[in-house]
């Protein structure tokens, strides 16, 4: 069992940055909860999710909510437990879908972290390392990731940054 604070894991596509994150929640001997954001849409979606699943077992306990997550990890956090949120880039996806205020979901989130009762694991893309997307909203959802990363980093005690299933620390409390 080890100590467990809270965590934004960043990486690309395919990093390993879930794994790690599951590993990180699942040795700290908490009772884990997955707080999914995907939505499965399409049947390789629900491929993606069913191969998360059954990567974590039936030691957890998974909650699926695409866009209420101060909410929900409001109603999970507790003492005792361990939050893994998986992921902030697709949370922001379908706030930015629905057209929902990303900069004051942004700001609740971070207000959230510095009060939660319990570690919180959140997972993230760095988009911001590749081309400039050709659309507007590409653009625009680059940029609001690379903000919403930010501010998350600035609040909480861990960071790292994971690259071909290797972590890079950037931040870690002692």
């Amino acid at each position: 069992m080890t100590s467990l604070s809270t965590t934004l894991v960043l990486g690309g596509a395919r990093s390993g940055k879930s794994t790690f994150a599951e590993r990180m929640i699942a040795e700290s001997g908490l009772a884990a909860v997955y707080l999914a954001t995907a939505t499965p849409d399409d049947g390789e979606m629900k491929d993606r999710i069913a191969h998360h699943r059954n990567r974590r077992g039936l030691d957890w306990t998974t909650v699926e909510e695409p866009l209420a997550l101060i909410e929900v990890l409001t109603q999970v956090s507790r003492p005792g437990r361990a939050v893994l949120v998986d992921c902030l880039t697709l949370w922001l996806s379908n706030l930015m879908l629905a057209e929902r205020d990303v900069d004051g979901e942004a700001k609740r989130l971070v207000q959230f972290l510095g009060v939660a009762a319990s570690p919180v694991v959140l997972v993230s893309n760095e988009v911001g390392l590749g081309i400039v997307p050709e659309s507007r909203l590409g653009r625009d959802f680059r940029d609001a990731q690379g903000r919403l990363n930010q501010m998350v980093a600035s609040s909480v005690p861990n960071v790292v940054f994971v690259v071909a299933g290797l972590p890079l620390w950037l931040k870690r409390s002692s």
